[in-house]
């Protein structure tokens, strides 16, 4: 089995330690890894604000680069959503009559988005697998994102893999389906509702009384970390990655550090 792994930009750029920390995870269970150095944005950010057009030339990049693997990987669930959801619907509304090679790239983008996983989805529904061998003795609370709940259907998926971690106590999260504010650029055109909502969503986990509040998107857990920060609270996020990479011999990754890169995967310049 030949899997790349997509690391999306708010990891690559932020939380580098994420990356790591699916390597990790997926090598552990014996995968083989590349890491394809030509990839780029998946165009969520220009899609969501409204220029499909400039999204056109990302979705096109995103198939060529991952061409060929068995599976793409990634530890975003809106990263997942955008790919699998819309990379085929913008492909195939592109402008004009399309010649045999257009509709050549069509089928291409459609294939490839289809091979497409967030990280929990593809170990349960690949691998099989709901025990990583991951320990982590901390109380813990999921919040499930909207796009991993919405858009991906992850169901229980996330749950299941922190029901399995050694050590670790999975506090419920009261209304844990309403959405923590971010949703990308809706935090920069309605910031007073995006900070309510936030705030909202950070007394329910600081309600729970668990130490860590972990999901499978890193953006919602900036915007639900800056908001627990600036309440003083000492409620850590941190990314279902990381948790699944942490053993008793340590934690497998830097936990979100900037800067570093995604080590120990094969880089492959496409």
């Amino acid at each position: 089995m030949r899997v790349a792994l997509f690391v999306t930009c708010v990891t690559d750029t932020l939380y580098p330690g994420t990356g790591q920390a699916a390597l990790a995870v997926l090598e552990r269970l014996g995968v083989e890894v590349d890491f394809p150095l030509a990839q780029s944005c998946c165009g969520q950010p220009q899609f969501n604000t409204g220029y499909r057009r400039e999204t056109e030339p990302l979705v096109r990049r995103f198939a060529e680069v991952f061409r060929g693997y068995d599976h793409i990987v990634t530890p975003s669930g809106s990263c997942a959503a955008m790919v699998r959801e819309n990379h085929p619907r913008i492909a195939a509304r592109a402008p004009g009559g399309r010649s045999a090679d257009e509709a050549d790239e069509v089928a291409e983008v459609a294939e490839v988005a289809s091979r497409t996983y967030e990280l929990s989805e593809f170990l349960v529904d690949v691998l099989g697998v709901t025990d990583v061998g991951a320990y982590y003795p901390h109380t813990v609370t999921y919040h499930p994102t909207c796009h991993g709940l919405r858009t991906l259907g992850l169901g229980d998926r996330p749950r299941r893999l922190l029901e399995n971690v050694r050590g670790l106590e999975l506090m419920e999260l009261p209304g844990a389906g309403e959405c923590c504010g971010f949703g990308g650029t809706f935090a920069v055109k309605n910031a007073a509702v995006s900070a309510e909502m936030g705030a909202d969503k950070a007394r329910g986990i600081e309600g729970t009384g668990a130490r860590a509040v972990c999901a499978v998107d890193n953006s919602c857990l900036m915007h639900i970390g800056g908001i627990l920060a600036r309440r003083g609270s000492a409620v850590r996020p941190v990314h279902l990655a990381e948790i699944l990479a942490s053993t008793d011999g340590g934690a497998a990754t830097d936990g979100g550090t900037a800067g570093g890169t995604v080590g120990g995967a094969k880089e492959e310049a496409r």
